[in-house]
């Protein structure tokens, strides 16, 4: 029996030996390695923490004292510490989640998956501890796999620095650089020394009573000063932070337990916030992962656990046509830049970035600031392409609005994983963005249904220079192609189903990746006898005249998209409709107003009844007709 099997809380964990817990750690790599490599997920961040969340588990005692985890993709070792070791269903419905979750369990408390926001959680509840008189506990956040360059992270720092008697501790989880770690018994020695009350009352003494002393007691005190920082600076790089008003304790070994757990405990014992600096390896401890210089397997599929190649080649995919069109364009067009937000390789601009480096600007896990210098650029004379995952631009809505519509500049934002993704649950389905974007002045979007679409919108997006434009596709594999049979005023006409003459007519239209299920739910309509129509206007917002005067020319119009349906894309048509004085019905499916729970797509799309004969059993009934 292995340590993993006695760990059923971090109660257990507190028990264990130094030379326990380093055999627990090499057991939990395995099992992370044999567990991820068959469900997919977040395999490379947390072989990277792996003592790190021992010794946190060791110091702290959770849920007493709160944990979160920025991002929280890196929370599988605290969920196999707390006592959830099925990671069978990982990422599937029913199964563990890929982030922390409240609904399984009570040391879970923020279910984040959008970066840089775990300090101003940590912030909020060490104020409510302060503010309660909850003396015996703290906070510790988890932050980094680049969640610290997210700007929200800064702002949650300048406030928590502001409160010198809140116990928070702050653990950097640094894998971008190689700092060598701080080892040697004078280290040690200042690290506690630095987090000792009688310390910083004696430096609060002496910067009162000699600055209190004129000229020469104020040159001594920045002379002392002076000599304090330079010798701390030497030793360790902790100045950014300790500028900031925050103790600092490293770099610190994150893959030596005693080390870590020494760390902690001084910081822990300081009683206000501290930083504690982790130098750790993404991807530890796994060949594969160690030598994927890309990402270390940040997110895998299902792999062979000992080769990390995956169990079945992935087929060409919607990232794949925008990363090939993108340098089509960028060969021809030289004012064309590209932006991402730390995601350079999953939404397809590593080619670009390999082709013209001068021209790809990763500005971190930063989307607002993605948007905003997007427009300086367009003012700049550049046609910027934003390229983010769709649930990603939620974070700068107020960009989008105020820095690039208002100033009507010329940007592209392309979206990739729009719609249901499914195994990362609520966070990461990209639902939000056409409901969303629909109350934006001037933009343009585009929500094509396959490779030729999507190449024609990308180079239409960017042939726009006086106004946001978006082009949106969803996860995955790419569709059959889908071929218009006629074109109406710009709204393709996809598919006609003649019927008896005194039949309702039904115009039915498609959006981006639910065209397919729009031709199918065409083919049962017109079983029934309806007369039915299919368009995919492409362009959805604004919503097309052309569209709009094809609702006028129906008795039942029925719109079918994967984003929310509340203010959605039908509910725009049918605004629009009513506006122009047409008393057609029109019937919209989409996504309810709620957030989704971890499963496949396909299981999303039944639960949501938007599968084919769900659809067209709803439609019939509306319109009284034998189902």
């Amino acid at each position: 029996m292995g340590q993993l099997d006695r760990i059923s809380s971090p109660v257990d964990v507190r028990r264990l030996s130094g030379k326990q817990a380093d055999e627990l750690a090499g057991e939990i790599r395995t099992f992370l390695v044999e567990s991820v490599s068959r469900t997919g997920g977040h395999l490379g961040p947390n072989l990277g923490v792996v003592e790190l969340t021992i010794a946190m588990h060791r110091v702290f005692e959770s849920p007493l004292d709160t944990m979160v985890f920025d991002t929280g993709h890196q929370a599988y070792v605290h969920k196999l510490l707390t006592g959830r070791t099925d990671f069978s269903r990982l990422r599937s419905r029913d199964g563990l989640s890929g982030y922390p979750s409240r609904a399984e369990s009570e040391h879970d408390v923020v279910e984040n998956s959008h970066a840089s926001t775990a300090l101003s959680w940590a912030d909020g509840i060490a104020k409510a501890n302060e503010l309660q008189g909850r003396g015996d506990r703290h906070v510790v956040a988890v932050i980094g796999d680049g969640a610290l360059t997210g700007g929200m992270a800064w702002e949650a720092l300048n406030n928590i620095a502001d409160g010198q008697d809140r116990r928070l501790v702050i653990v950097v989880n640094d894998n971008g650089r190689s700092y060598a770690p701080t080892i040697g018994g004078m280290a040690h020695h200042l690290d506690t020394l630095r987090t000792t009350k009688g310390y910083e009352n004696v430096l609060t003494w002496g910067k009162r009573t000699l600055r209190r002393a004129g000229p020469p007691g104020r040159a001594t005190y920045d002379a002392l000063h002076g000599m304090k920082k330079g010798i701390k600076d030497v030793l360790a790089p902790q100045g950014m932070f300790e500028d900031l008003g925050i103790k600092y304790i490293g770099p610190v070994d994150g893959h030596d337990i005693r080390a870590v757990e020494r760390s902690l405990v001084a910081a822990k014992a300081f009683g206000g916030p501290v930083i504690v600096h982790v130098i750790t390896e993404k991807g530890r401890g796994y060949t594969p992962a160690e030598e994927d210089v890309a990402d270390r397997f940040h997110a895998v599929g299902r792999i062979h656990p000992e080769t990390g190649l995956p169990l079945a080649p992935s087929r060409f995919g919607w990232t794949g046509v925008f990363a090939d069109e993108i340098v089509r364009i960028g060969r021809q067009r030289a004012d064309v830049v590209a932006i991402t937000a730390a995601m350079l390789q999953p939404v397809g601009l590593a080619p670009f970035a390999q082709e013209f480096p001068e021209r790809v600007f990763d500005v971190g896990i930063a989307e607002q600031h993605a948007a905003t210098s997007a427009a300086g650029m367009a003012f700049g004379g550049l046609h910027p392409v934003v390229a983010v995952y769709a649930t990603f631009l939620n974070r700068a809505f107020d960009q989008v609005l105020m820095d690039v519509a208002l100033h009507k500049a010329g940007v592209t934002f392309v979206l990739d994983r729009a719609g249901l993704t499914g195994d990362d649950g609520a966070s990461h389905n990209g639902m939000w963005d056409m409901a969303m974007l629909g109350v934006v002045p001037g933009l343009r979007l585009a929500a094509p249904r396959d490779e030729l679409t999507l190449r024609a919108a990308l180079r239409a997006a960017v042939e726009v220079d006086d106004a946001p434009t978006v082009v949106r596709y969803p996860k995955g594999a790419l569709t059959d192609p889908v071929p218009a049979i006629e074109d109406l005023d710009g709204v393709d006409l996809l598919a006609r189903h003649d019927g008896p003459a005194d039949a309702p007519s039904v115009l039915v239209v498609g959006v981006g990746a639910m065209v397919g299920t729009a031709l199918s739910v065409a083919e049962i309509l017109a079983t029934h006898g309806l007369r039915v129509d299919v368009v995919d206007p492409r362009w959805v917002l604004p919503v097309p005249e052309a569209l709009t005067k094809l609702v006028g020319e129906h008795h039942h119009v029925v719109t079918i998209e994967d984003g929310v349906v509340d203010g959605g894309i039908g509910a725009l048509i049918g605004q629009r409709a009513a506006e122009a004085g047409l008393t057609t019905p029109v019937q919209a499916f989409g996504i309810p107003r709620a957030f989704l729970g971890h499963a496949t797509r396909d299981q999303l799309v039944d639960t949501l009844r938007l599968r084919p004969q769900d659809i067209a059993r709803d439609v019939l009934v509306a319109l009284g007709r034998r189902v």
